[in-house]
């Protein structure tokens, strides 16, 4: 499957950490079992400390499948979404 990595970005009035119901909400769905339900594969998340950033790592049959799953996201701000490749990848390969 290939692999992307979200960036999400929100204002910080629109913080959903905030929310409480928006909060665990989010949360379940960067867990690894809600996203192996939707045929995906959560490699990891970070939020940046104080900037309101997310990135996160995943993998998808496709761009489409995975934007669609990290949706809720964007209602909150913004949601951008990449291809990548790990770097054990590129070195197979011999190039990014």
């Amino acid at each position: 499957m290939p692999l992307y990595v979200a960036e999400h970005r929100h204002p910080s009035d629109r913080c959903p950490a905030a929310d409480p119901k928006m909060a665990p909400f989010l949360l379940q769905i960067l867990s690894n079992e809600s996203a192996r339900k939707a045929g995906l594969a959560i490699h990891g998340d970070a939020v940046e400390r104080g900037k309101h950033h997310l990135y996160v790592i995943i993998e998808g049959p496709s761009e489409s499948a995975v934007r669609q799953y990290l949706a809720p996201f964007g209602q909150a701000g913004s949601l951008d979404l990449v291809e990548a490749s790990t770097c054990e990848d590129v070195v197979r390969r011999g190039a990014c």
